[in-house]
């Protein structure tokens, strides 16, 4: 099973399916060694309420993480190209975001998805070198998601060897984990992580650098996804490498 994505699931899920999951080839024995670490449970601060699950069949199910992102009209989430997208690379629809999202828990809104911005050469060949989203929400009681939330910034060109801290919902979990370790070089134009834990669901999750004490926020060098749609072991992560084409996108979705 590659990619961490692409099924949905219901919003309840138990602990069987992590079996499931596991039986169905998730974590093929021996594709990588064991992590040097694994992920533990996010605490509930300002910086997790930033990131949620992404909603799908008009909020019924789950899909993928994603996270807000600063923009001129603070409206503005990004995710992996392959959470949002269909077979065909059209948009999905009937999308919605939760961020801050603990066991059912919606308290800080469900917000409908828009717009759907993806490269070209993703919606033509899903080429894994533009596995990337940008997506747009309506607002809520009035206020743009960043408003109530906060955002983070996006970073483009910032190279490997980061410190970074990635969160994200894998779908046997009713709220997020996160892990803090550095990124090393995939490809010229890929870049990885080694920390355990990031299962089916976590496609998505941002990989953050620059954090500000307090939780005030953080910069965005990644997503999961990219090579493998994020990895076929929940061992390991990939995403694109952030630089001028997530940055070409960017500019797209804000234009």
């Amino acid at each position: 099973m590659t990619g961490r994505g692409q099924a949905r699931r219901a919003l309840t899920i138990g602990a069987a399916l992590a079996g499931v999951l596991v039986a169905a080839g998730c974590r093929p024995p021996g594709a990588h060694p064991p992590p040097g670490l694994s992920a533990s449970a996010a605490p509930p601060d300002a910086l997790d309420q930033r990131v949620g699950v992404l909603l799908a069949d008009q909020g019924t199910s789950r899909s993928c993480t994603a996270s807000v992102v600063t923009s001129p009209a603070r409206d503005l989430l990004i995710t992996a190209a392959h959470c949002v997208t269909n077979a065909d690379g059209t948009p999905m629809t009937g999308l919605s975001f939760a961020p801050g999202y603990r066991n059912g828990d919606t308290a800080l809104g469900t917000w409908t998805v828009d717009r759907v911005i993806t490269d070209e050469r993703w919606q033509q060949d899903a080429d894994p070198e533009y596995d990337v989203a940008f997506l747009t929400v309506e607002p809520v009681d009035g206020k743009q998601i960043e408003d109530v939330v906060g955002g983070n910034r996006l970073g483009v060109n910032r190279g490997f060897d980061l410190t970074v801290t990635v969160t994200g919902y894998p779908y046997d979990h009713e709220a997020p984990i996160t892990c803090s370790t550095r990124t090393t070089a995939q490809s010229a134009t890929q870049e990885r992580f080694d920390c355990g834990g990031f299962s089916d669901g976590t496609s998505g999750s941002p990989w953050l650098t620059d954090l500000e004490p307090g939780g005030g926020g953080g910069t965005v060098v990644g997503v999961i996804g990219g090579y493998q749609q994020g990895g076929d072991s929940p061992d390991v992560s990939y995403s694109v490498s952030f630089d001028d084409r997530v940055s070409a996108l960017y500019q797209q979705a804000t234009a």
